[in-house]
Parts: C-alpha cells; sequence; structure tokens
C-alpha cells in the first residue's frame, strides 16, 4: 500500500492530449488550470481586486520583517559595548526601544492578518459567486455527465480550501520569503563565512521537500477528487434512500461508501504521514545550522576575527534563516492543497458556456408556434446515430404526439427543440427562423414543460406557481392553479397559497405536483408546450383532473406530448411514430391504424413499447 501511494508520480497536471482535443472538433478548449504557476496567477487576479488594501498588507509585512531582523541586531551591539567596556550606554533608552521594536512587530503583524483575512473572505465569495453564476450558463449536457455532489463539492470543500490557505499561508509565505532575503543580506554584512555555511543546509533541504512534494502534490489533488466522488455518492443515495430500502440494499450501500471513505483515507493518510516529515527534517536541520555556527564562530572569535555579538546575532539569524524555510515547507502542504481545489474550481469554470444573449441573434417577440423538422440528425457519440433523417411540420396550435419504444428518441428529439442540443445534421425552424439563430433565452422564453419528474423549489406554493412568471400577480397565480384544476386542494392544505414546501414538493402526493406543474406552464404562457408522459403512475380520479388542465394548457399552443399509454393521445392532430431514431410513421389516429403499420400493432396490443412481439 506504501508502495502504491509514495511511487514517484508523473507530472500531477500534464497537457491536454491530442486524442483529449479530438473530442472538441473545430475548436480548441480554453486553457485550463494544469500547473501552478496558472493557477496563482488565476487566484491573484481574484486578489488584485483589492490593490489598495492589499498594498497595506504588504507594506506591513514589510515592517514586521524589518523590525523582526533589527531587535537581533541591536542585541548583538549591546553585548559588545558591555564586553568592550563601553560606558555610558542608556541602557533603559535601550530596554525600551527594544520593546517598541518588538510592540511595532506584533501590531504590524496583527493589522497584516485581519485585513488579509478580509480580502481573502471577498476573495473566496467573489469566486463563489463567479462559479455558481458560471454553472447557470452551463448547457444541460454538463450536468448530465456530472453528479449532483461532486458539482457541490467544488462549490464547498475546493473553494474552502482555498479561502484557509489565504487566511492563513499567503501572508506567511511572503513574508518568510522577504525575512529569508533580509537575514540573508544581513548576514553576508556581518560575516561571509558564517553565511555559507548557513547556506550549507539549504540544499538539503532542497533535496528534501523536492522527494516529499513530488509524492505530496499527486496525493492532495487525489483526495480532492476523491472527496467530490464522495459527495456525489452520499447526495445520490440519500436522495434515492427510498429505493435502497425497499429493495433492502442498505449493505451494498454502505460497503461502497466504505470503500469510497478508505479511498479518501489513503490519500489523507500518505499525504499527511510524508508532509509530517517536513518538520523533523527542518528541525535536525535547524540544529546542524547551529551546530556549524556555534562551533566556526567560537573558533573565529577566539582568533579575533569576529566578536561574540556577531556570534549571538548570526546565532539568532541562523534561525531566521532557517525558520522562513520551515514556515514555507510547513505552509507547502495547506499551498498544494489550495491549488489542487482552486484547479477544480477554474476546471468548471473553463467550461464552454451556453450561448445566451448573443447580438446577432434573432429575438421573436411572438412566436405563433409552427415547427418544421428538416432531415435532421444528431448524435451523442460520433458514428453512432440517435436520430437520423427525422422531418416532419408541426402546425401552430396543433397538438403533436411521440410515440416509440423505449430509446427510440423521443426525449432526443425534445432536447433539440428546446436547444439542449443541436443537430449535427439538418435544420430546424420556428415560425420559419432557424432555431440556432434564436437566442437559448428567447427560444425558451416562449415555450413550457410539464414533465414526468415535476420537481418543486423549497418555498411556498405560490412561489413555486411563479417561478414560471415571476412578475406574475396573486391573482394571476391563483387564476392559473385554477385553470389547472390545482386550487381546490391548495385552498384545503394548511396555509394555502402560503403552505411551505420542502425540496422536491415533499408532503403532497405526486398527482398533486403534477397540477402544480401545469398551473406554473398556464402561468408562464407559452407558444409551445412539451408535456413528458405527465399523467403516468397517477391515479384515475387525479389523471382525469390533470387532463382537464391539460387540455385548457394546450388550447391554442402548439404541443409536444411524450406518450406511453396510447389511450392518452388519440385526439392529437398528428402521431409521430419513432424507432430506433428513425420517423418510420406520421399521421392522424385513424390514419395509422388504417395503415395497418408499426402503430396499429402497438395500439393493438401485438407489441410492447420495446417493440418486441408479445404472445396473447
Amino acid at each position: 500500500m506504501f508502495k502504491t501511494f509514495v511511487e514517484p508520480f508523473k507530472h500531477p497536471y500534464p497537457e491536454m492530449d491530442e486524442a483529449a482535443l479530438a473530442k472538441y472538433p473545430g475548436k480548441r478548449p480554453k486553457v485550463r488550470a494544469k500547473n501552478w504557476s496558472g493557477t496563482l496567477l488565476r487566484i491573484w487576479k481574484y486578489l488584485a481586486n483589492r490593490k489598495a488594501k492589499l498594498s497595506l498588507v504588504l507594506f506591513m509585512v514589510v515592517i514586521s520583517s524589518v523590525l523582526a531582523l533589527l531587535g537581533p541586531y541591536l542585541i548583538g551591539i549591546a553585548v559588545d559595548d558591555f564586553i568592550e567596556g563601553v560606558g555610558g550606554s542608556p541602557w533603559m533608552l535601550f530596554l525600551a526601544g527594544l520593546g517598541l521594536i518588538y510592540a511595532g512587530s506584533s501590531l504590524s503583524t496583527w493589522l497584516q492578518n485581519i485585513w488579509m483575512i478580509e480580502i481573502a473572505q471577498e476573495t473566496v465569495y467573489r469566486m463563489r459567486m463567479d462559479l455558481f453564476q458560471h454553472l447557470h450558463k452551463l448547457p444541460i449536457p454538463f450536468f448530465g455527465k456530472r453528479q449532483q455532489g461532486e458539482i457541490m463539492s467544488r462549490l464547498t470543500n475546493d473553494i474552502d480550501n482555498v479561502s484557509s490557505t489565504l487566511n492563513s499561508s499567503a501572508i506567511q509565505i511572503f513574508s518568510s520569503v522577504l525575512t529569508l532575503i533580509g537575514t540573508v543580506g544581513v548576514m553576508l554584512y556581518l560575516s561571509p563565512i558564517l553565511t555559507l555555511l548557513t547556506f550549507v543546509i539549504v540544499p538539503l533541504m532542497v533535496l528534501g521537500m523536492r522527494w516529499i512534494t513530488r509524492r505530496t502534490g499527486p496525493l492532495y489533488k487525489e483526495r480532492q477528487k476523491n472527496m467530490g466522488e464522495l459527495n456525489g455518492y452520499i447526495e445520490e443515495t440519500l436522495s434515492g434512500q427510498r429505493i435502497v430500502t425497499l429493495f433492502s440494499q442498505e449493505q451494498r450501500v454502505i460497503t461502497e461508501f466504505r470503500q469510497r471513505n478508505e479511498a479518501i483515507r489513503q490519500a489523507g493518510f500518505w499525504a499527511q504521514t510524508i508532509s509530517g516529515t517536513i518538520p523533523k527534517l527542518m528541525n535536525a536541520l535547524n540544529n546542524l545550522s547551529f551546530a556549524l555556527v556555534a562551533g566556526v564562530g567560537g573558533f573565529l572569535a577566539i582568533r579575533g576575527t569576529i566578536t561574540i555579538g556577531v556570534i549571538i546575532v548570526f546565532v539568532e539569524y541562523s534561525r531566521q534563516f532557517t525558520r522562513p524555510l520551515n514556515d514555507l515547507a510547513n505552509q507547502w502542504n495547506s499551498l498544494l492543497s489550495a491549488i489542487a481545489g482552486a484547479e477544480r474550481v477554474f476546471e468548471v469554470m473553463d467550461e464552454e458556456i451556453e450561448e445566451r444573449s448573443d447580438s446577432a441573434s434573432v429575438k421573436l417577440e411572438k412566436m405563433q408556434g409552427a415547427v418544421v423538422f428538416d432531415d435532421v440528425a444528431f448524435a451523442y457519440d460520433e458514428g453512432r446515430d440517435t436520430l437520423s433523417g427525422i422531418s416532419f411540420e408541426a402546425k401552430p396550435g396543433e397538438m403533436v404526439a411521440l410515440v416509440g419504444p423505449t430509446g427510440a428518441g423521443k426525449t432526443t428529439l425534445i432536447q433539440l427543440l428546446s436547444r439542449f442540443y443541436d443537430p449535427v445534421k439538418g435544420r430546424i425552424t420556428v415560425d420559419g427562423t432557424d432555431i440556432t439563430s434564436i437566442s437559448h433565452e428567447n427560444l425558451r422564453s416562449h415555450m413550457a414543460f410539464v414533465l414526468q419528474d415535476t420537481f418543486l423549489f423549497k418555498g411556498t406554493i405560490r412561489e413555486n406557481i411563479r417561478f414560471g412568471r415571476l412578475d406574475a400577480t396573486d391573482e394571476e397565480v391563483e387564476d392559473a392553479s385554477r385553470l389547472a384544476n390545482a386550487h381546490s386542494f391548495i385552498m384545503r392544505l394548511p396555509g394555502g397559497y402560503d403552505k411551505v414546501l420542502d425540496t422536491g414538493g415533499s408532503g403532497i402526493s405526486q398527482g398533486q405536483r403534477q397540477l402544480l406543474a401545469i398551473a406554473r406552464a398556464i402561468l408562464a404562457g407559452p407558444n409551445i408546450l412539451v408535456l413528458d408522459e405527465a399523467t403516468s403512475s397517477i391515479d384515475t380520479v387525479t389523471e382525469i383532473k390533470i387532463q382537464e388542465g391539460l387540455q385548457r394548457l394546450m388550447q391554442g399552443r402548439t404541443s409536444f406530448v411524450i406518450a406511453h399509454r396510447l389511450n392518452t393521445i388519440r385526439k392529437a392532430d398528428k402521431i409521430l411514430v419513432l424507432k430506433q431514431g428513425h420517423l418510420i410513421e406520421q399521421g392522424s389516429h385513424d390514419e395509422l391504424l388504417e395503415k395497418g403499420g408499426f402503430y396499429s400493432d402497438l395500439y393493438h396490443g401485438h407489441l410492447s413499447m420495446n417493440g418486441e412481439e408479445e404472445h396473447v
């Protein structure tokens, strides 16, 4: 196990190879944070927004570093004056001055810490806001390929790592570098020989740090990755807790959780174990430096080359020389963890956004709802078409039903219409305008969706219905609820429209959630309506209410209905029959029955909805 985690790693942030680039035909991906300097530069751009206060912080760092160097130097002078018997030294004044120096150093350190904490919190606030806003600009396929918990981990854990490092490590690193430079300068001035002796430990420190960081860097990155996956698994398991319990799979999910948790423990254990050798290494090298300075310095003092005061100053400065190195080594672990977290944040920020407000795009003020698919083809994966040669026309106000076995391409067709994806061949027009020239936001503002799995947000019923049109009045919300047959059951609930629902709408039935979704769609006033089996898994009485609400909703609107129960679409103006990505039949219910084809077999029960023969 030790070998697995300690074996030398390749560079943890390799550049994207040509195979990966091939997944982005026609364009190169943006430069991503795949190296430390690039990631640190992007963090610095956030910090640079507070230049004035950051300049004050850096000024305080300079002051505290200078005062920290001045104290030992004055002590050395005082010792030499005492040994040489220099009379008349104002000892009380010297002690008072020394006290002021250390008090000033402490005050400047306190101020720089307070100001840096404020800067750090504002920085991570902006990073978190930018990430959250960017997530809402990403296309739907991005979320379909990732676990929600893993995305949440980037908003929480990864940004928290950046916050912790900025709070505690950023100024410490700068202060250590400044102190190191000042210390070396004064040491060279006092005694170049002793300075060279002190430098003996530097190569040992560099070699030790290099050996350690080559192993801890990938481990910290792996830990962040595993943490995101674990969060995703927790979110997924808790969301599906009812299914886990119904199928008695508690032990299996516990076992999988243990395995994922173990991966985090292993990466964290070896990262902390290896990086924990840094303080021990530094202490040993500090003692070696002290022994060299004391031994050689004493010999030089006997020969009269240097004074006792210089030795005292050098002993203190040698510690100040190694202490910044020690601090840098200790803070390096936090820096590695922050870089790993920031890289994951910037990785999401570099994802291509969904274009929403292109100035060159067509904006439809009014929409009639005439939809035309002209030889449309689409593939999720190259070389494997999901839809091929789809051509049909939906006139304004028509009800178009989509029928076919599971996997035939019904949902994909709707996703193309709503521009979650764009076709790889052919064109889709609305009112004669190619939808690729219409901005996503404008196109979807004329559409509404009633899906099989209705999602309700945490908030009041009134707020959930108003989500369809935020500027709607209370009267308009209630009118939409009446048209959707939802008003009566809402008024029976404690609080009525002001009843607070939990996330997902728990506390009301599935049918009631569907009625609220219909009310939301009615309030939005769409020109094109999409219904994805909105009456599935609903009892008969509720289904009648939902059907009545849907009929009111569909009046005068172009409607696309995905149906699995054929009796729900008999009144459709046009039925599109899909099979294996091809449009094999289209027409009204009666026309398709007369043809005696695939739809007729489906309707009369000779085929299941999977397209397989049934023995009856």
